[in-house]
């Protein structure tokens, strides 16, 4: 198979298939304050004010596949402000995966926190500035999961890729189903430089928008979460583990590499000063 041919499979499988667009009010419902959300159309707004922030959460749970949302920041000064489009299980020993935006104070970048929780553990916190500027126009974040392999997609751009090292004895979530959430609200205790910064209400309300949910996922019932393989992993059923997938390897290598140089500005397996001993999986080639 030719090189072109096979960027052009990929395109397909990677941009293409998330073919499932879900109105809101079908897929998702209000977990937190709503009378601060605002649903107009396809674009869904949250409000954050000095009373309460607000949250939504989709009916169904997942395991493995690709969701996606457009989303665009909000606008001026946000610092003190936290805007999450999340994965999540149930339960103290939960999973769970996250794009946090963190705002600033006026003409300083938003910056892009992702992390990973495993049986309930996380602190594995990247930070990423972005090449643009997330509060003038809507842009895609995407999570790509299977048994192999997280990736976090800005634009379709990987920015952080977590392996499936478990044959070396790191944990790897793959056996509870997770929601996919959304919500914005006042972390001014940690979110803006680490909470020098706090939030200033007399810009308030903050809002940030979302809008074209994509999940091409496989869905998983409460009946059938004591053996999610059964539906959800078996080898070659779906997309996601299509032979294929495997040539993104070098293409994503230079694509991550790309976003590690310019971009990441804070790594938790470079911080000596946090971890007193290295997390396991930032030891392991």
């Amino acid at each position: 198979m030719s090189k072109i041919l096979v960027l052009f499979d990929l395109a397909i499988l990677l941009l293409l298939r998330a073919v499932n667009s879900a109105n809101f009010s079908e897929i998702f419902q209000p977990n937190w304050a709503p009378d601060h959300i605002l649903i107009q159309g396809e674009q869904i707004s949250l409000s954050l004010d000095n009373t309460t922030g607000c949250g939504f959460e989709s009916k169904k749970n997942y395991l493995f596949g690709k969701a996606s949302t457009e989303l665009k920041l909000v606008q001026g000064d946000s610092a003190g402000t936290v805007i999450a489009f999340y994965m999540a299980s149930e339960g103290s020993n939960h999973d769970e995966l996250d794009f946090e935006f963190l705002g600033n104070v006026s003409g300083e970048p938003y910056l892009v926190q992702t992390n990973i929780y495993v049986n309930g553990s996380g602190n594995r916190e990247q930070r990423h500035s972005l090449w643009f500027d997330p509060t003038m126009d809507f842009h895609t974040y995407s999570f790509f999961w299977n048994r192999h392999s997280i990736l976090f997609l800005v634009d379709d751009i990987p920015i952080r890729e977590f392996s499936n090292k478990e044959k070396k004895g790191i944990p790897y979530p793959k056996k509870q189903p997770m929601g996919i959430h959304g919500s914005l609200w006042n972390a001014d205790d940690w979110a803006t430089q680490g909470g020098r910064v706090k939030t200033n209400w007399s810009d308030a309300p903050f809002v940030a928008t979302f809008q074209s949910f994509d999940i091409d996922a496989c869905e998983l019932s409460a009946d059938e979460v004591d053996d999610p393989v059964v539906k959800c992993g078996k080898l070659g059923k779906f997309w996601w583990d299509k032979p294929v997938i495997k040539e993104l390897k070098q293409q994503r290598k230079r694509q991550l590499n790309w976003v590690r140089n310019k971009f990441l500005v804070y790594d938790y397996c470079k911080d000596t000063t946090r971890f007193s001993e290295m997390p396991k999986e930032c030891l392991v080639d």
